[in-house]
């Protein structure tokens, strides 16, 4: 809110709705039926407590600048299933304008402002650190009244007592690029075949390559690799195929391993399938809830089978529902917690979920700092191995072929690796040690070596199982020395490079940076091998873009996902768009975190899932395809929008109907016939 651009009548009653990740509730006190063990507190018993100084307050009129003298009436803190929200109403005082005195000076009274206004919000809940208000002030259109124009962060930071301590700064600290270890992978045909080098233009050589595979030129090698080169050389565009709006945020979505099967879980609780076997002519055909989920769906697995889908919520259950559109029974409930209790007491979140190799087993990471391996058949807890010092938030298998090696990565940094055969024991087979904050998505290669990883330091690693450090050399290393007094949150601050250093024990790869992992749990993953070529490795980003990146750490392609949806966000109806007062720092106010993306197994397509909008409420998943150029003149045409059954916003007519232009079939054709393997069968 600006008092210079806002009339005082039109300022009557403004909401900040700030966004709070999932991983946020990890505490009694975030639940919503949580009861203090004294006494029970309601709304206006809280308000009461809360401001029960407010006259004293609002008799500190002299603390504000002359020039702009204000009055804080209302401020009220809300905290429901962990949604922090801030209501702020302000007046002008012309009255109490006239009668300042302004004794103090512009930089006493500005910090006199801050520590009441800090007070008022955190002094009795708790909920929120001072850093965190302050923060939230900043970059909220309160900012203006508690820091003066161009303030730094650092400026009066010693008031609060959280400037962290900085570390003497080398200059050449940062990993560099391009990777020499990646560069030996990228020539070693693990990761895709390099393209002998000529001045022809990247088109013309696809061209050729097409043409050389139609004309059947070279033996089966050079077919074969001419195959590979042709399909890591199609990285999508940013022009989407299409847009699906939700009207709450999209935590993930994945396409299944054959590319037949897409889901989108959706804040709303509701996870929702679509049938992609044509990959340019979705089919939404199944949406399945989470009955009495807590705050938002964290994670989903498909079964090897795709028969079963497991997702998750801030909650000990686990849901089991089947893919089939005809069985329409309600999901299985399943409880990995051993005591058997569900809600925070007792209980605890799960942020992570994956299906064994052979599909009789789950293994979850929780917010109780645990790993569980839960049997599905005997529907019994196996294990509950409290393996790490802070949330797991993510867990996955070092080979989907295989039920034995699995990883975890947690807020403590860390990194495990665990052996199912010798688990019983509670202690890790190894681990891997580089990033300096939390961990927030793992994903194998499966193929039982290479894993990738992303973290809240703001980079992507790779690692080799065969470089991981025994449990006996991990611990006389102790390296979480080097981090253990780690104090950004991602959730609500802006990390800072300065603070970035390289850890003394890093045993990665290849680190990648560039990307933004903020706000949420950010995730990351390989390319495929069918229509990549295994070549890439590629991350959501806070800046609101898919970036794509070689084995080298230099980028390969970035798909801007913000510019997609805030472009078709002018034309969805008013009831989508939900535009509300608030304004932050983009140029147009709309803002896009792409939280997940998933690369189609077999046609060059990424489908990115987004939290975006005004004020981050809603939600949408683009497709994205790789386009020679932004010309289109198929039908439907690229980037209409649909709603989250396929129903297109301007015509209300499905996406799967009969009169559907030929050229998209064509495209589709021609894409399965250029990823196709028969030409190379025996």
């Amino acid at each position: 809110m600006n008092s210079n651009s806002r009339s005082a009548s039109e300022d009557t009653e403004n909401q900040f709705d700030y966004y709070v990740d999932a991983e946020d509730i990890d505490d009694d006190e975030g639940d919503p039926d949580f009861e203090d063990d004294e006494e029970e507190l309601d709304e206006d018993d809280m308000t009461h407590d809360l401001f029960e100084y407010e006259d004293e307050f609002h008799g500190t009129q002299d603390l504000w600048p002359s020039h702009s003298v204000t009055r804080l009436t209302r401020a009220y803190t809300e905290a429901e299933e962990g949604n922090i929200q801030f209501l702020v109403q302000m007046e002008n005082d012309d009255e109490g304008a006239a009668g300042a005195t302004g004794s103090q000076s512009p930089d006493a009274e500005r910090i006199a402002v801050q520590q009441r206004l800090i007070s008022l919000i955190s002094r009795r809940t708790g909920l929120l650190s001072q850093r965190q208000v302050l923060d939230f002030l900043r970059r909220s259109n309160l900012g203006h009244l508690v820091f003066g124009d161009g303030d730094e962060e650092g400026e009066h930071a010693f008031q609060f007592g959280y400037q962290r301590r900085r570390r003497t700064a080398d200059p050449d600290r940062f990993p560099k690029v391009p990777s020499e270890k990646g560069r030996e992978l990228m020539e070693s045909g693990t990761f895709g075949a390099n393209e002998i080098r000529s001045p022809i233009s990247s088109q013309k050589r696809l061209a050729r390559r097409i043409l050389d595979r139609e004309l059947g030129i070279g033996d089966r090698m050079t077919r074969r690799i001419n195959q590979g080169v042709m399909a890591q050389s199609m990285i999508p565009s940013s022009e989407p195929e299409m847009i699906i709006h939700y009207d709450d945020n999209v935590y993930s979505g994945q396409f299944s391993d054959d590319g037949n099967f897409f889901f989108a879980c959706v804040k709303d609780m509701k996870v929702r399938m679509y049938d992609t076997s044509n990959p340019y002519n979705w089919r939404h055909y199944k949406t399945v809830p989470f009955t009495f989920g807590s705050w938002t769906l964290t994670d989903a697995s498909l079964s090897p089978d795709n028969k079963w889908l497991a997702y998750t919520s801030i909650q000990s259950n686990v849901c089991l529902a089947p893919t089939d559109p005809n069985d329409t029974g309600d999901p299985y409930m399943l409880n990995l917690s051993e005591s058997g209790r569900v809600g925070w007491r007792g209980g605890f979140g799960i942020f992570s979920i994956r299906f064994s190799g052979d599909g009789r087993e789950l293994v979850a990471g929780t917010n109780a700092h645990s790993i569980v391996v839960y049997d599905i058949e005997s529907r019994r807890v196996l294990h509950t191995i409290e393996g790490h010092e802070d949330d797991v938030n993510a867990v996955c298998f070092a080979d989907k072929s295989s039920p034995h090696i699995l990883y975890s990565g947690s807020d403590d940094t860390t990194i495990k690796v665990w052996d199912r055969r010798s688990m019983g024991d509670g202690r890790e087979a190894g681990a891997f040690v580089g990033h300096i904050e939390g961990l927030t998505y793992l994903d194998s290669k499966n193929d039982g070596r290479y894993l990738l990883s992303n973290g809240k330091d703001q980079s992507m690693k790779l690692w080799d199982l065969k470089m991981m450090y025994t449990t006996a050399k991990f611990r006389e290393m102790n390296p979480r020395q080097h981090t253990r007094f780690s104090e950004f949150d991602y959730r609500w601050g802006r990390f800072d490079d300065a603070d970035w250093f390289p850890h003394p024990n890093d045993n990665s790869l290849v680190t990648f940076r560039g990307h933004r992992v903020l706000r949420t749990l950010i995730r990351c993953h390989f390319s495929p091998p069918g229509s990549t070529n295994s070549r890439y490795v590629y991350s959501g980003s806070h800046d609101g873009k898919v970036w794509v990146y070689n084995m080298d750490a230099t980028v390969a392609g970035v798909i801007d996902v913000r510019k997609t949806t805030s472009k078709a966000a002018e034309t969805l109806p008013p009831r989508r768009t939900r535009r509300s007062w608030y304004e932050n720092d983009t140029p147009n106010g709309w803002t896009t975190v792409v939280r997940d993306a998933s690369w189609h197994p077999n046609a060059p397509f990424i489908a990115a899932s987004s939290l975006n909008g005004w004020d981050n409420s809603l939600g949408t998943v683009t497709v994205h395809s790789y386009n020679e150029s932004s010309m289109d003149e198929g039908e439907p045409r690229m980037g209409v929008g649909y709603d989250e059954k396929l129903n297109r916003l301007d015509s209300g007519q499905p996406l799967c109907h009969s009169d559907r232009q030929p050229e998209r079939e064509e495209r589709r054709e021609d894409d399965n016939d250029m990823f196709s393997d028969s030409d190379f069968d025996d």
